[in-house]
């Protein structure tokens, strides 16, 4: 007669202990080959039990149950075996340290055991268990490493949300000001966010389900080790060794990074976009030839709805992307030069320390910053000419408003005072690298946008 404990570990139709419960929508759980055969052949789906209906017709597992029902039959099984040696019918007293099984006293003097080496059962049982604890260990602190990352990934995966949120917005707004003429290029702006945000947020959840899975392996195999730990000396050895190649078994994998390019890509939507549309309102866009990268921000630093000023700020929730600069107040342009010439006006007005130029690829975005830009800096009322040989003070008055000039083919980059049209400073370099706007800085700064002409030239 089944104990009080196993009735209640025991499915209702078929009285044994559960196999693969499932759980209905009235809260009753049955084995599911039982529901299987319950609504064979039935158009309704309702409880055994209760007759209630089910509104799934692929009710889930009952996974608590399904774990407590495994663990009551492992503990029976272990239970109902004897402690006695298969062979010689003797008490297991010994555990052959070359064998790494319990034996008993005339095991001990047989031919397959000759020279041999043993130790008393408790004494074995503990050294193992000491054995097995410490293999655990790494296990339980790639758990915690996972547990770790899969919190960076989800909070990654909230900030994309929430960058497709306020760029939304933003895109809206801007479409707004140009009434019904422009919806159709409103639509194909809104398509393209939805499309990377789906594509973005589908990688993510599937990084996160893929680490869920890991973490509940790992967690299965550390509860049930964990509970082999628990039993009496003589069914731990039992199973000792199959334990022992279960966490063995277990690949220590190295924890998932977060990938380049993970989150939205504000600047592609929201850089230019007046400029995108100017054939239909060029009268009343603006140009920025360059954009600033907000996944490229330093967390203090906050940029303006169309990515063209920045400002020194309340320190911003935002996830350590691989492209965000840290410790240190630096932005980059959007896009990266390696051909052509390129120029850009910055407003500066009353800022006090400032430094912008350009920095090639590769470049270090987290701790120290590696000396190897080329650029203008103001500081404590000195300008200087920064570069990857070292910096230079320059005989300059206050400027308020500077161009910058890349020359990519030339090897050139050039700075000027824009206001009396002065040049002030010119590099030298054969550029062989990819080369992207750079802005450090501790006040406001500005992009100020450029004069677009436009020539449309017809075809006889």
């Amino acid at each position: 007669m089944a104990s009080r404990s196993e009735e209640d570990l025991c499915c209702p139709v078929c009285r044994d202990v559960f196999r693969d419960p499932v759980i209905l929508s009235c809260s009753h759980s049955l084995c599911r080959d039982c529901v299987k055969n319950w609504w064979k052949d039935k158009e309704e789906k309702l409880c055994p039990l209760c007759k209630s209906r089910s509104s799934k017709r692929k009710p889930p597992c009952n996974l608590v149950l399904k774990n407590l029902c495994e663990a009551f039959i492992l503990e029976r099984d272990q239970s109902s075996s004897p402690a006695l040696c298969s062979l010689h019918s003797e008490k297991l007293q010994l555990f052959c340290l070359d064998h790494q099984q319990p034996v008993c006293v005339i095991c001990r003097d047989s031919e397959k055991h000759t020279g041999h080496r043993f130790r008393p059962i408790d004494e074995a049982a503990q050294q193992h268990e000491k054995q097995l604890q410490e293999n655990l260990e790494p296990l339980k602190e790639k758990l915690q490493s996972f547990e770790c990352v899969k919190s960076e990934f989800e909070q990654t995966a909230e900030h994309i949300n929430v960058q497709a949120g306020l760029t939304e917005t933003q895109i809206k707004e801007q479409f707004d000001k140009f009434h019904q003429f422009l919806e159709e290029e409103e639509e194909a702006r809104m398509a393209a966010l939805r499309e990377e945000e789906e594509q973005k947020s589908r990688m993510m959840k599937k990084k996160i389900k893929a680490l869920s899975r890991d973490i509940t392996s790992l967690s299965d195999t550390i509860r049930t080790t964990e509970d082999e730990l628990r039993a009496e000396d003589i069914p731990f050895l039992l199973n000792y060794k199959a334990a022992v190649e279960r966490v063995q078994q277990r690949p220590l994998l190295d924890d998932p990074q977060l990938a380049s390019g993970a989150l939205i890509d504000e600047a592609k939507h929201l850089g230019n976009l007046s400029f995108n549309i100017w054939i239909k309102m060029k009268d009343l866009v603006s140009y920025s030839p360059v954009v600033l990268d907000p996944n490229s921000a330093n967390p203090w630093l906050a940029l303006s709805e169309d990515l063209t000023s920045l400002r020194r700020g309340e320190e911003q929730d935002v996830p350590d992307n691989p492209e965000r600069f840290c410790p240190f107040p630096v932005v980059l342009g959007s896009e990266s030069f390696n051909s052509g010439t390129h120029i850009w006006d910055v407003l500066v007005e009353n800022s006090k320390c400032w430094s912008l130029g350009v920095i090639p690829e590769p470049i270090e975005r987290k701790g120290e910053l590696l000396s190897k830009h080329w650029g203008l800096l103001f500081d404590s009322g000195t300008y200087k000419a920064l570069s990857p040989s070292g910096s230079s003070d320059l005989p300059v008055k206050k400027i308020q408003r500077i161009r910058v000039k890349l020359d990519w083919n030339r090897g050139e980059l050039s700075f000027f005072d824009l206001d009396i049209n002065k040049h002030i400073l010119i590099f030298r370099h054969t550029f062989t690298q990819k080369m992207f706007p750079y802005f450090h800085i501790r006040d406001p700064l500005k992009l100020l946008p450029m004069n677009v002409s436009v020539t449309l030239n017809r075809s006889s």
